[in-house]
C-alpha cells in the first residue's frame, strides 16, 4: 500500500495514519500579551472541524520544528481556536505564525469538563495565567444554557495586568448580570484599578453555596492546589472540584509515558481529572 499522500499547494492533505497531523491554515491571529497568541484555524482542505468538547486538547505540529498539546479555547463545535503561550521552539513557531500560513492539528483528545455535573448547581471557575483558554469553551457553554445552572462565578489571576488574556471579552463577560467575574493580579503599577492578590484570595468573596457548587479549576499546579484546599475549606466536596492537569504531552494517547501522573496518564485519563483522585500526588516532589 502506497504511503504518499494527496497535496493541496505543496501541502500535505489528509492524515497518512492516526498519528499524522492534518494541516490547517492560520485565518486569524489576535496577540493577547506580548507571549501569547489566539489563533483560528480551518482545514486546508475545507473539510469540517471535528467537534470538541471543553477541556479537550489538540497536537498542534509546527513543520519541521515539533509538536505540543494545546487546550482548545474556542467555542465548542464552532471554528478551531487555540491560544498558545511562546515558551519553547515549537510554543514559540505557533504563536508566531502568521495569517494564511500553516500548522499541524491531531486530536481532539483528553476528557473535557464534566459539564453535566454542574446542572441544577452554582459553577465555580477558577482560573490562574494561562488557565482561562481551557476554562473559556465552558464558559461559553454554561452561559449558552444559563437557565440549567444556580450562580456562575469566575475567578481569574495573572501576574500583572498585561497578563491578562481576553481582556475585551471579559469586559462583556463583567457587565453581564448573569454571572459575576473577577479580576485579580499578583502585581501592578498606579495604573491599576483593579483587585491585587492570587486567586485564593477573592474565593472568600465568591458567591455560591458550598454544599451545592460544582467547581473547575486551571492553572499552575500551585495554583490549582491551593485553590482546591480553599474551595475544600469553603465546603465545597472534594468529589466536585475538577482541575485541568498540564503535563508534557507528546503521544496524547497514553502510549510514551511521559506524561505519567502517579497512575494517570494526564493525556489519556484527562486533562480534566476528579480532584479526589489525584490529590494524594498533587504535593509530592518531582511526581
Amino acid at each position: 500500500m502506497s504511503s504518499e499522500r494527496a497535496t493541496s499547494g505543496g501541502l500535505p492533505v489528509g492524515p497518512a495514519g492516526p498519528y499524522a497531523p492534518v494541516p490547517y491554515r492560520v485565518r486569524s491571529r489576535t496577540e493577547e500579551t506580548a507571549d501569547i497568541a489566539t489563533l483560528v484555524l480551518a482545514p486546508v482542505d475545507g473539510a469540517v472541524t471535528p467537534s470538541s468538547a471543553p477541556g479537550q486538547f489538540n497536537m498542534l505540529y509546527a513543520f519541521g520544528i515539533g509538536e505540543a498539546a494545546i487546550s482548545i479555547s474556542g467555542a465548542p463545535d464552532g471554528a478551531l481556536v487555540h491560544t498558545v503561550q511562546a515558551l519553547g521552539a515549537t510554543s514559540r513557531a505557533l504563536f508566531a505564525a502568521p495569517p494564511g500560513s500553516c500548522v499541524g492539528v491531531r486530536g481532539p483528545y483528553g476528557n473535557g469538563w464534566p459539564l453535566e455535573r454542574a446542572v441544577g448547581r452554582d459553577v465555580v471557575l477558577a482560573a490562574g495565567g494561562l488557565g482561562l483558554p481551557p476554562l473559556r469553551p465552558l464558559l461559553y457553554r454554561l452561559l449558552a444554557e444559563r437557565e440549567r445552572f444556580g450562580r456562575i462565578e469566575v475567578v481569574y489571576g495573572a501576574r500583572t495586568p498585561k497578563s491578562l488574556v481576553f481582556y475585551e471579552e471579559i469586559q462583556r463577560w463583567r457587565a453581564r448580570s448573569d454571572l459575576r467575574f473577577q479580576v485579580t493580579v499578583d502585581a501592578a503599577g498606579r495604573d491599576w484599578y483593579g483587585d491585587v492578590g492570587v486567586v485564593t484570595t477573592r474565593l472568600p468573596d465568591a458567591r455560591f453555596d458550598p454544599a451545592n457548587t460544582v467547581a473547575f479549576v486551571c492553572g499552575p499546579e500551585v495554583m490549582m492546589r491551593f485553590t482546591a484546599k480553599a474551595l475544600l475549606e469553603r465546603g465545597v466536596p472534594a468529589e466536585a472540584i475538577f482541575l485541568s492537569m498540564e503535563r508534557n504531552m507528546k503521544c496524547a494517547v497514553g502510549f510514551c509515558g511521559h506524561c505519567q501522573f502517579g497512575p494517570e496518564f494526564v493525556c489519556r485519563d484527562g486533562p480534566v481529572l476528579p480532584y479526589a483522585r489525584i490529590a494524594p500526588y498533587l504535593g509530592v516532589r518531582e511526581l
